[in-house]
C-alpha cells in the first residue's frame, strides 16, 4: 500500500476541553535513518492523554482528574505536561500497535508495539522522553518513532488487543519491578478495575504474589476473574477490613483521601509504589507510619530496561491476556474520552484509525 502524503490525525491544540481535540489532515511524518514509520492499527486511550489535555500535571492543579475535567475553564498551563510545558499543537496517543512500513529490512512489515518511554541517556538515568507527551503520538494513521523503541510481537491477538498493553502494562510491570514483588508477597492494588490496576493484578499473580484488589462492588467478579484473591469495595475502611500491617506491597494509582490507609496497611519493611493519583495528587502523609515501619516509597514514570522485553515474552507465552473493553473510530475520540471518564467500563478503550 503506498504511503499517502497526508493523513488523518487528532491534533490537541492546547489545554482545555474536548474542543481542543481537532481532526485534521496533516503531513504524513517522514522517518529519519534511525526511525521507523508505523501504520497505526490501533491506539489505546489512557488517563495520561486526558490529564495532558487538561494540564493536570501542573502544580496549580490539586484536584482529581474528574474534577479538573468538569471545570469550566482549566486555562493554559506552562507546566501542564510531564516535562514542563506540553508542545502544543500535539498528536497524542501513547499506546500503539501497528505495522512497520518504512525502516530497516528486519522490521519492515512486522507488527509491533511501541515503547512510548524513551530513556535518552540510558537506563542508568531516569531522564525520559515520551511519545505523545514530548513528540507526536499514535492518534493518527501513521506515527514515526526511533527504531530502538519498536518491539515485534508474534501472537494471535488483534491490533486492538495489543494496543491495550504498552502504557498500562508497562507502567504496572515497572512498579512491580521496582517494588521487587516476588512469589509469596501479598500485594494490595487500588483502582484494580482500571487499565493500570487490572494490569497490576495480572502481572502480580504471574509473579506468584497473592493479590488484594480494591474496586467497586459491581466489578468484583471481573477483578476476581483476572486473578485477585480478595476484593474489597473501594468505599470500605480498608484498615478495619484487612487490619494494619496486612500486606507487603501497595500499588496505588488512586491517591486522594484514602492515601493514609495505604501506609497503615503495609507491614514492616513494606513497599509502596505509585504512578498516578486519579483521586487527587495532594495527600496526607504521617511520617511516623513511614519511618517507624521502614517503609520504602517508589515513584514510577520512566520504564525500566527489562519491562518491554518481559511484556512481549508474557504475551507470546500466553501468560497475560488483554482486557479490551470497547473500540471507537479515531474521529470519535471525544466520545471515547467522555465515556472513559465515567469509569463504568472494565479494561481499556482503543481507537481505530481509518485504513
Amino acid at each position: 500500500m503506498p504511503i499517502p502524503e497526508t493523513m488523518l490525525a487528532i491534533v490537541t491544540t492546547g489545554n482545555g476541553g474536548y474542543e481542543k481535540l481537532e481532526p485534521r489532515q496533516v503531513p504524513t511524518p517522514v522517518p529519519r535513518a534511525d526511525e521507523v514509520l508505523i501504520r497505526v492499527g490501533a491506539a489505546g486511550i489512557n488517563n495520561t492523554e486526558i490529564n495532558t489535555r487538561l494540564g493536570w500535571y501542573s502544580k496549580t492543579v490539586t484536584t482529581s482528574t474528574d474534577a479538573t475535567a468538569t471545570a469550566e475553564d482549566v486555562g493554559q498551563k506552562v507546566d501542564g505536561g510531564w516535562n514542563a510545558a506540553t508542545p502544543f499543537p500535539l498528536i497524542q496517543g501513547t499506546d500503539c500497535c501497528g505495522t512497520v512500513v518504512q525502516g530497516p529490512p528486519g522490521l519492515m512489515g512486522r507488527r509491533v508495539i511501541v515503547r512510548a518511554c524513551i530513556r535518552p541517556n540510558g537506563f542508568s538515568s531516569h531522564d525520559n522522553v515520551w511519545m505523545a507527551s514530548d513528540f507526536d503520538g499514535a492518534f493518527a494513521q501513521y506515527v514515526k518513532v526511533p527504531a530502538s523503541e519498536v518491539f515485534p510481537v508474534e501472537c494471535g491477538w488483534s491490533d486492538a488487543e495489543l494496543a491495550t498493553i504498552p502504557c498500562a502494562y508497562g507502567t504496572a510491570e515497572t512498579m512491580l519491578e521496582r517494588a521487587k514483588v516476588t512469589a509469596g508477597d501479598s500485594v494490595l492494588v487500588t483502582g484494580a478495575s482500571g487499565g493500570v490496576g487490572s494490569a497490576v493484578v495480572q502481572l502480580a499473580k504471574r509473579r506468584g504474589a497473592s493479590v488484594v484488589a480494591v474496586a467497586s462492588a459491581s466489578k468484583t467478579g471481573l477483578v476476581r476473574d483476572i486473578g485477585a484473591d480478595e476484593v474489597c469495595d473501594r468505599g470500605a475502611d480498608l484498615v478495619a477490613t484487612l487490619g494494619e500491617n496486612a500486606v507487603d506491597v501497595v500499588v496505588d494509582n488512586v491517591g486522594g483521601d484514602a492515601f493514609p490507609q495505604m501506609l497503615q496497611l503495609l507491614g514492616r519493611g513494606g513497599r509502596y509504589a505509585s504512578s498516578g493519583a486519579i483521586a487527587g495528587p495532594i495527600v496526607s502523609l504521617d511520617l511516623r507510619d513511614m519511618y517507624l515501619k521502614d517503609i520504602t516509597l517508589f515513584g514510577s514514570t520512566a520504564w525500566d530496561a527489562p519491562v518491554f522485553p518481559n511484556l512481549v515474552k508474557y504475551i507470546e507465552g500466553g501468560e497475560i491476556r488483554p482486557l479490551l473493553a470497547k473500540t471507537f473510530e479515531l474521529a470519535d475520540i471525544a466520545a471515547a474520552q467522555e465515556e472513559f471518564l465515567q469509569k463504568a467500563h472494565f479494561g481499556n478503550f482503543v481507537l481505530i484509525p481509518p485504513a
